[in-house]
């Protein structure tokens, strides 16, 4: 595999990460393609540009100033941290293949991976669609254990969802069959378990002894970390129509966020559940029923006193995270989370965009158009988009069709690309300068 290189220089467009020898060129006619048929005749008007149109702000000429690259040895729930805001990571400028593991059982007609691998003690943890989870050594990729958990726990029927998380030893799994455990890190082995009343699509998010839970029901629920006794409940307004895949809530400053299917944000005490603020982060679209989804699927990010939140229905916002005043909104619609580096932030859209935003204002910076069909020409096969992670100076993005990508953060130049031995739909991870993709065939791989 050949290497990945790219400048440490933080200004100037950078040099290509994850590009392959050989690789042909990427110009704008490849990605957007076209159509063999015949157009109709007449004038064509986009009906979507009347509702929804970005483009970078006049006085968006600035240079973009990130924070310098910092290590971070571990990774240990979805987003990184409680807060969700991992801000710039090390990571080398060359980076190949250190190995590759299958975990089990990978996306189907029927079952669906959801959660991003932790990092933590040496270990990366993953799970696959089956709810089996496994252990593995950072540095060589060999499998330490793994743990069938329908066939630990006597369950039946479906296991779709769920996610991971770790703190002080103990690995906290969700799961789709209404129940989350604790499990000896170091051995696998079950120390507790919990039955809740819903299934469960997100990761958990475990902060100060607290487990914090997102049912499929809106339900955030509040669990001792120590033996998974319920502390408090707070229940949202019901709904019938979400994404698959759940937004993890944010924890930071006494305060956790959770995002609920109907669009509403609400922020809680991590003490007692009360309810401090919420919002409805919806924008009105009527252009396709799937537009009219509010889900907000992404995981909320806490980042100096500030929180992100980005829907399906078209509206990302700011909001203060004591008084619950709204800062401000731009017309972003998005499935994956927004990445907070500085004051600024980095965002893919659903219609296949990866935008820099900045964080005071909203203002945007700069919009890089990434591929919207595995078959260009043909136009079908709509790509789904995983990311951003920032880490030296590039961010990195994924998708359905197997294809990894760097991006200047500074620009929304392309830098390159890297082959997958799979599709990837869930963001990658960083941890002690490595960077881990898991593919949606369930092939976890680490570069360093």
């Amino acid at each position: 595999m050949a290497g990945l290189h790219l400048s440490n220089l933080r200004v100037l467009p950078l040099l290509a990460l994850l590009l392959l020898g050989g690789c042909e060129s990427l110009g704008i006619d490849d990605w957007l393609g076209g159509d063999e048929a015949p157009p109709l005749p007449g004038k064509r008007i986009s009906v979507l540009a009347h509702e929804q149109q970005l483009n970078p702000a006049a006085s968006a000429d600035e240079p973009i100033l990130l924070p310098p690259p910092e290590p971070n040895g571990t990774w240990p729930q979805a987003g990184g941290l409680a807060h969700h805001a991992m801000h710039h990571m090390v990571l080398p400028d060359q980076l190949h293949e250190a190995w590759s593991r299958d975990i089990g059982e990978g996306s189907g007609k029927r079952e669906r991976l959801l959660a991003q691998p932790v990092v933590a003690d040496g270990r990366v943890f993953a799970i696959d669609a089956e709810a089996v989870v496994s252990a593995y050594d950072t540095a060589s990729g060999e499998r330490l254990w793994e743990v069938d958990l329908p066939d630990e726990y006597e369950e039946d029927g479906a296991v779709l969802g769920g996610g991971l998380a770790y703190e002080n030893g103990r690995l906290f799994v969700t799961t789709g069959f209404a129940a989350v455990m604790a499990l000896d890190a170091a051995t696998g082995q079950g120390l507790w378990k919990q039955t809740v009343g819903a299934p469960m699509r997100a990761a958990p998010t475990v902060n100060g002894g607290r487990l914090f839970l997102l049912t499929v029901d809106n339900k955030t629920l509040a669990l001792a970390a120590s033996d998974g006794r319920l502390l408090w409940t707070h229940a949202g307004p019901p709904e019938g129509t979400a994404f698959l895949g759940g937004a993890a809530p944010a924890v930071d400053a006494g305060v956790v966020v959770s995002a609920y299917s109907t669009g509403e944000l609400v922020a809680l005490r991590v003490d007692t559940g009360a309810e401090l603020w919420s919002d409805q982060v919806v924008a009105l679209r009527r252009t396709d029923a799937a537009a009219s989804l509010a889900d907000i699927a992404a995981w909320p990010v806490i980042d100096q006193g500030k929180v992100f939140a980005v829907g399906h229905s078209g509206l990302m916002v700011a909001i203060d995270l004591r008084t619950g005043r709204r800062l401000w909104e731009v017309e972003v619609a998005g499935l994956q989370p927004p990445w907070v580096a500085g004051n600024y932030l980095f965002v893919l859209t659903i219609e296949a965009e990866l935008v820099a935003i900045d964080g005071r204002d909203g203002r945007v910076l700069w919009i890089r158009p990434l591929q919207q069909w595995d078959d260009p020409e043909d136009r079908t096969g709509r790509l789904v988009w995983s990311g951003p992670l920032l880490g030296g100076d590039r961010l990195i993005v994924a998708a359905s069709h197997g294809w990894a990508y760097a991006v200047s953060p500074y620009t929304g130049a392309l830098l390159g690309r890297q082959k997958m031995p799979a599709g990837v739909t869930i963001p990658p991870a960083v941890a002690g300068g490595t960077l881990y993709f898991l593919t949606d065939d369930a092939d976890l791989v680490a570069y360093r």
